[in-house]
């Protein structure tokens, strides 16, 4: 089990300064002097060293403390000094940097962020143009981590406010068709040919280009492909073993979020998928050493959100989802145009050549196929399907990477056989497990600061498709569920306060109200699965109780109902009998937590060994304190668990000594989480004209009914009101015309 065991005390906590402390700090007596609203007619006059001097000693001399950084918010330094006195041409790195971490520091608090700008707007661009200058500036002011990492925040919260128009006319220019200029030559054309009017828009790009302004537009065409350049450089610096700099690897977490956020939005993953694809970014990630460090978990679930997105299933030319028989299509043409090179140039690989798709698209079998070929051999294959440059042309891209191991990992990875997303779905558990319960990366804890990045998917103004809002809404509502899951396991096992015995069995020194140990466990049905799935239909389990509590909390547990969720905790404690808990302290550690499993319950079983069915008829009375419950597993979880466990691992469902359950009002996630995955699986959830008014597209006011394009002539109120005099007071300030003034006309049902 692979958990952040660190506690919550141990985290950094940002302590808030008291009302004598901003007023004695130096920053206070500086705003008081330069820009506080409160002093301003005796302001003293501009000094740009001041700004020197505050960057120098209060954020970077601080190591960017977040304290410091507030009290600088706190002051308007944004509003009332740094922003008013910024002039492009005479704007030093800090006074540049300074206004980056302040809008950073905006964005953390979650306060409106772009307004200090409007009052002088005709400066943005060139901010803007010294932001993008000094990211993939390789001077000696670029050698510090923290500041770069903060200009790619600062990048990503522009990338994110496309609503904006002061940042939209920025952005844009960075992710239009034009950006394909730092494509291959050949890929570009493989591209067009795919797309005819692409050719056609990019050839009339080129004409409207001027002469004089050539330079500077190259530039930022070429601008987020040298950024990925230089984000390789500093990922595979960073060595396998020994010293590690957490600076770099903060950069590196940031710099996937802002590939993902640019990924997971329409208008700027259309052309930019392809510059990164041709970047191999995602197959370098892979391959660089930080993923096989523990320090790169974060990074390793980041990657993961990035191959999802890079491979997402909608079409970058219309924007529209693709089905699974569209991706088949497109994976099948990949695997013979890989196979048509292979049989025009390498009579070694006249089998995989002449092989059909389903034999060969495999990572074991292309592995088997691609494995022993040599390095030139595998050069040739990804130089004729565009992959890397040709022979002679490499020193136009000396970045790429043409060794043996990269060629095969890019061959291999680019025509491997993809999972549909919504067979990933279906086969994923819903109940969550110990590895997400207590992962900090997806489930922060209450002091969660906002100075690191999460892998959580954002909720932005628009989306993919509606596949990709349904699931944002599901991972995000899955792990909300999981905090509040959490917390009520760490609380039942304080209470229950378990012991290691002298012979190593576990003793429960305490008790609880919603947790009860385990007398004992027992699998007592799996079913077949159906066809075509994997898991299970239904697996079965009992689990007993000796409930020798009072009568009320028995009752509690005997009225445990049918679709009730509980959850099956194994613990084992290292410490001996009488240690006190600490409930500050990690209870992973104290309690040692080893597996998290979750379950529905069926009903109580009676005395014979039968489910007492729920009915108007009062429920057979039991004797003695036993009671035996049956429990409904996840069949997916345990298909995944069962695959463990025929590696040589244990089996957890022999494990288990602590059965939890919830409060009924709090207990409903998995109902919401099945309903959102049956929406995901239905062909068609809402209507036509509400389609993009929900992924955010479109003018929200063309769902009203007055603007649609089926609008009803006529509508049947039926028997809603009762005579003429109701219809006319239900509309006041309306008048109502009517065909015919005869009162014994005017009656109901009206039109």
């Amino acid at each position: 089990m692979k958990v952040d065991t660190a506690s919550s005390s141990d985290k950094p906590k940002i302590p808030l300064p008291t009302l004598s402390q901003i007023n004695a700090d130096r920053i206070t007596q500086l705003a008081n002097q330069y820009w506080s609203p409160q002093t301003k007619e005796s302001h003293l006059p501009y000094d740009a060293s001041i700004v020197e001097s505050i960057y120098q000693a209060e954020i970077l001399g601080s190591n960017f403390s977040v304290r410091r950084i507030m009290m600088l918010e706190f002051s308007q330094y944004l509003e009332n000094f740094l922003w008013p006195h910024y002039e492009t041409d005479e704007a030093t790195h800090a006074h540049m940097m300074s206004i980056i971490v302040m809008i950073n520091e905006k964005f953390r608090e979650r306060v409106p962020a772009w307004q200090a700008f409007l009052k002088k707007p005709d400066q943005f661009p060139g901010f803007f143009e010294q932001v993008l200058r000094a990211s993939v500036a390789e001077d000696n002011k670029s050698n510090n981590m923290r500041e770069q990492t903060a200009l790619l925040l600062f990048l990503n919260h522009c990338f994110g406010s496309m609503e904006v128009q002061l940042c939209r006319d920025q952005v844009k220019r960075l992710v239009s068709l034009s950006m394909w200029i730092s494509l291959q030559e050949g890929r570009r054309n493989q591209e067009f040919k795919a797309v005819p009017k692409w050719r056609k828009y990019w050839r009339a790009i080129q004409k409207k280009d001027k002469p004089e302004l050539l330079e500077k537009l190259s530039w930022e065409r070429r601008y987020l492909q040298r950024l990925m350049i230089k984000f390789m450089r500093i990922l595979e610096s960073i060595p396998e073993t020994g010293e590690l700099d957490s600076h770099s690897v903060r950069y590196c977490e940031r710099f996937l979020e802002l590939m993902i956020d640019l990924e997971a939005l329409l208008p700027t993953r259309r052309f930019f998928n392809t510059v990164m694809d041709d970047c191999h970014l995602v197959v370098r990630c892979q391959m660089a050493p930080l993923t096989r460090r523990s320090e790169g978990q974060l990074f390793d679930q980041l990657l993961n959100m990035l191959k999802f997105y890079a491979r997402f299933e909608i079409s970058d030319e219309t924007g529209d989802p693709m089905t699974d028989r569209d991706m088949t299509l497109l994976h099948y043409s990949r695997i013979t145009s890989l196979q048509k090179a292979a049989f025009s140039k390498f009579p070694d690989l006249r089998l995989f050549a002449l092989a059909n798709v389903a034999s060969v698209d495999t990572r074991d079998s292309l592995h088997r196929h691609f494995g022993n070929l040599s390095e030139k051999a595998l050069r040739a294959i990804a130089t004729y399907l565009h992959l890397v440059p040709p022979e002679g042309k490499e020193s136009e891209s000396p970045w790429h990477r043409l060794d043996k191991e990269f060629l095969k990992e890019l061959l291999i990875s680019r025509h491997e056989r993809r999972i549909s997303q919504l067979e990933e779905l279906n086969s994923m558990p819903l109940y969550p497990t110990e590895e997400v319960i207590w992962d900090e990366n997806v489930v922060p804890t209450e002091i969660y600061s906002g100075e690191n990045c999460l892998a959580l998917p954002k909720l932005n103004l628009q989306f993919l498709t509606l596949h990709d809002y349904l699931l944002r809404n599901f991972n995000l509502f899955r792990l909300e569920s999981t905090y509040e899951i959490r917390q009520d396991i760490e609380d039942a096992v304080y209470r229950l306060a378990p012991w290691r015995s002298e012979d190593g069995s576990v003793y429960f020194g305490g008790w609880a109200r919603m947790a009860h140990p385990i007398t004992s466990f027992a699998v007592v049905e799996v079913a077949k699965p159906n066809i075509g799935e994997k898991a299970p239909s239904c697996v079965r389990a009992d689990v007993t109780v000796t409930l020798s509590v009072r009568n009320e909390i028995k009752h509690e547990w005997e009225s445990l109902r049918k679709h009730d969720v509980c959850f099956l905790v194994t613990v084992r404690p290292t410490q001996g009998i009488g240690t006190k808990y600490d409930y500050r302290k990690s209870m992973v550690e104290q309690a040692g937590i080893v597996y998290v499993r979750g379950c529905e319950v069926e009903g109580m079983l009676d005395a014979s060994g039968r489910v007492i069915e729920e009915g108007p008829e009062p429920r057979p009375e039991l004797e003695g304190d036993a009671r035996t419950f049956r429990l409904l597993l996840d069949p997916n979880q345990y298909r995944l668990d069962l695959d463990h466990a025929s590696k040589g691992t244990e089996d957890v469902y022999e494990t288990f000594n602590i059965v939890m359950r919830r409060k009924p009002k709090e207990n409903n996630f998995k109902a919401v989480l099945e309903t959102i995955r049956e929406l995901m699986n239905t062909e068609c959830v809402v209507p036509e004209w509400l389609h993009d008014i929900v992924l955010g597209y479109g003018d929200p006011g063309q769902a009203h009914y007055t603007r649609m394009p089926n609008e009803i002539p006529t509508l049947d109120f039926n028997d809603t009101f009762l005579d003429m005099e109701h219809l006319r007071s239900s509309f006041p300030g309306y008048e109502i015309k009517v065909k015919t003034d005869d009162p014994r006309k005017l009656i109901r049902p009206f039109k």
